[in-house]
């Protein structure tokens, strides 16, 4: 199999305007990310809002495997041509995995077709994260759970579709649980959604979540089904009768 290309896009802006975020992450978290990645033989690019076409160009598409997308900010400044072609390249097959408030992101809830809305609460909970489909790939060398110590809590009712495979459910110290691990098909592509990864706490400097994006890029980088065409078909499979 030969080598996933990877693209990390993340807003870019927090870590320009917040000093908390700038002490953790202080050439922003796509590049913890990435540089996690590539740590693991994966050839790993970064992409951020402000480059342009979003740094997602055709030419860059084209040439991706598998997108991983973080954004929070400014989730109305991506174009909606942009957001158009990158639903476009999912369908026919690129991977997407969507973290933390991605789920507000046009990408996401485009391919959803629901609001994504949840309930959220930032008091520095401890994190347990369950593995309620041990046999789903990407659960893969995780354990029964894993905690993060401190993290924003999400609640639910999560406002998304059932998932295909739900593979990860959170429980937080305050009470509140919620769907974390969520696994669906669209067109050929597939895409997994990763609650973690609140700006403000190192959370994807941890092993684990490091593993769990690892292994959702393996996923979701592994198109399924074949290439289907649409239109017009002129010539039948079999002879018809001209009478």
């Amino acid at each position: 199999m030969s080598t996933l290309r990877v693209t990390v896009w993340n807003e870019g802006r927090h870590e320009k305007k917040n000093p908390a975020v700038q002490k953790v992450y202080p050439q922003g978290m796509h590049t913890v990310i990435a540089q996690a990645l590539q740590a693991q033989g994966l050839t790993v690019g970064t992409a951020t809002l402000d480059e342009p076409e979003h740094g997602l160009t055709e030419a860059v598409l084209n040439q991706t495997d598998v997108l991983i997308w973080w954004g929070h900010l400014a989730h109305g400044e991506v174009q909606d041509e942009i957001v158009n072609r990158v639903h476009a390249r999912v369908l026919d097959g690129m991977g997407l995995v969507v973290l933390h408030s991605g789920h507000f992101s046009k990408i996401f809830q485009k391919l959803m077709g629901t609001t994504c809305n949840l309930k959220w609460r930032e008091a520095n909970e401890k994190e347990r994260i369950w593995v309620v489909d041990p046999g789903h790939p990407v659960a893969e060398g995780i354990g029964e759970y894993f905690e993060i110590e401190h993290e924003e809590m999400y609640g639910e009712h999560f406002d998304i579709p059932a998932p295909d495979s739900l593979v990860f459910v959170s429980w937080f110290a305050g009470g509140d649980v919620f769907r974390s691990g969520c696994a669906y098909h669209r067109g050929r592509g597939k895409i997994f959604y990763f609650r973690p990864g609140h700006e403000t706490y190192p959370t994807y400097y941890q092993p684990e979540v490091q593993r769990v994006i690892l292994n959702a890029v393996r996923w979701v980088g592994q198109p399924s089904g074949a290439k289907v065409t649409f239109g017009h078909r002129p010539q039948p499979l079999e002879p018809l009768s001209t009478t």
